[in-house]
C-alpha cells in the first residue's frame, strides 16, 4: 500500500476544504429550522386560543353563581408577570371574612383547565365559602412562548406561586392571611410540598395530590426523552449524573425534605398511577409516616378509575359535574373535612357562621 505523507493528510484535512460543505448544509438546513420555527410560533397561537377558549368556558359554567375575574401579579423573582384566577363567592364578608385555598395546577407545561377541575372550584367558593386563587406559573401554557419557554422545575415557579401570597394580601381585603392553605395535583402537589416545605410560611395546612416527588429516581425511570425536559432548563444544567447537576435534583426532589414539614399536609396517591408512578410516590408516603406522623395524613387508593387523575375526573358531557366514584368520592370527603378543621371556611374572622 502506498503511503500518505503527513503534509498530504493535512492537506486533505485543510478546514477551507470543508468550507463549502458547511455552507451548503447550513444552507439545505436553513429552511428546515424556519419551519421549525413556524411550528412552534403556531403551536403557541394555538395555546393562546385553547386557553380563551378554556376560559371562556369557566365564565359560562360560573355566570351567576359565583365570581370569576383574571388579572396579573409581579413574582418576587425576576419581575415576572403571572397570571392569576381569582374566584369567589358572589357576595363576600367584608374584612378577613373568607379563608382562601391557592389552587396549583399540574402539567410540565400544563394550566388550569375547566376539565379537570371545574366542578371543584365551585364546590369550593360556593359550597364552602374559600376564595381560590390560581396561580399560572412560569412555564405554563396559553399565553405564548416566552412564558412557556421561562419554565423552572422546581426553582422560581415556587416562588410564583408563592408571591400569590402577596397579591391575596394587598389586593384581596376580605381574605382572611390567617386561614390561608395550598392544594396542588401532580406537578401543582410538587409545587404545594416545596412551598410548604420553605422556613418561612403563612399556610395553616396544604393537600398534595399525587404529587412528583422524586426528580432524580423519576427521571431515570421514565427515559431520556422525558429526561430532557427538565436537563435543557438553564437553571438546571444537565441531567442527575452530571458534575453539578445532582445537587440540584436533590434540592428540588420534596421527598428529601420532608423533616422540613411543619404545617398539617394531606396527601393522597393511586396505586395504579401512571405519571406518577407509585413506585415513586410511596417514597414520599413512607417518609411522611415515618418522619411526620403527628402532621401528614397519607391515602393509598388501590386501582381508583382515572389513576393519576383519580380525583379530577369530570363528566364533560354532563354541564361539567363531578363523574361518580366511590374513591374520587372518598377522596374529596377527606379533602374538604381535613381543610375545614384548620381554615374554618364556613365562619368569618369573628367566627360568625355563614353555613
Amino acid at each position: 500500500m502506498k503511503a500518505i505523507s503527513y503534509t498530504r493528510v493535512l492537506h486533505i484535512l485543510n478546514p477551507l476544504h470543508f468550507f463549502p460543505v458547511l455552507f451548503l448544509l447550513g444552507m439545505m438546513t436553513q429552511p428546515i429550522l424556519a419551519q421549525e420555527r413556524q411550528r412552534s410560533g403556531d403551536r403557541h397561537e394555538r395555546s393562546i386560543q385553547e386557553k380563551a377558549r378554556r376560559d371562556a368556558k369557566f365564565q359560562e359554567l360560573y355566570d351567576g353563581v359565583l365570581d370569576m375575574k383574571k388579572t396579573t401579579y409581579v413574582s418576587r423573582i425576576g419581575e415576572f408577570e403571572v397570571p392569576v384566577y381569582v374566584f369567589q363567592p358572589l357576595e363576600t364578608r367584608g374584612q378577613n371574612g373568607h379563608a382562601a385555598l391557592i389552587w396549583v395546577h399540574g402539567g410540565v407545561h400544563g394550566d388550569l383547565d375547566p376539565e379537570h377541575y371545574a366542578p371543584f372550584i365551585l364546590e369550593a367558593v360556593v359550597d364552602r365559602g374559600y376564595v381560590v386563587v390560581a396561580p399560572e406559573y412560569r412555564g405554563s401554557t396559553g399565553y405564548g412562548q416566552a412564558h412557556y419557554d421561562s419554565i423552572d422545575y422546581g426553582g422560581y415557579e415556587v416562588e410564583d406561586v408563592l408571591s400569590a401570597v402577596d397579591f391575596i394580601k394587598a389586593t384581596l381585603p376580605h381574605v382572611d392571611p390567617e386561614r390561608l392553605g395550598m392544594i396542588g395535583w401532580s406537578h401543582g402537589g410538587f409545587i404545594t410540598l416545596h412551598s410548604i416545605f420553605r422556613e418561612q410560611h403563612t399556610f395553616q395546612c396544604a393537600a398534595a395530590m399525587v404529587p412528583v416527588t422524586n426528580l432524580t429516581f423519576r427521571l431515570s425511570y421514565k427515559g431520556p426523552g422525558y429526561a430532557s425536559y427538565y436537563s435543557a432548563q438553564p437553571r438546571i444544567g444537565g441531567l442527575p449524573h452530571e458534575r453539578g447537576a445532582r445537587e440540584v435534583y436533590i434540592e428540588r426532589s420534596p421527598v428529601y425534605h420532608v423533616d422540613r414539614l411543619e404545617i398539617p399536609l394531606i396527601v393522597h396517591v393511586a396505586e395504579n398511577d401512571r405519571d406518577v408512578n407509585f413506585v415513586e410516590c410511596e417514597m414520599l408516603v413512607h417518609a411522611l409516616e415515618y418522619e411526620k406522623p403527628h402532621l401528614a395524613e397519607t391515602k393509598i387508593y388501590l386501582d381508583p378509575p382515572g389513576g393519576h387523575s383519580f380525583n379530577r375526573q369530570v363528566d364533560l358531557d354532563n354541564e361539567y359535574i363531578r363523574k361518580f366514584s366511590w374513591e374520587q368520592r372518598d377522596s374529596w370527603n377527606r379533602i374538604w373535612t381535613f381543610l375545614e378543621l384548620y381554615l374554618k371556611p364556613y365562619q368569618d374572622v369573628e367566627g360568625i357562621r355563614y353555613y
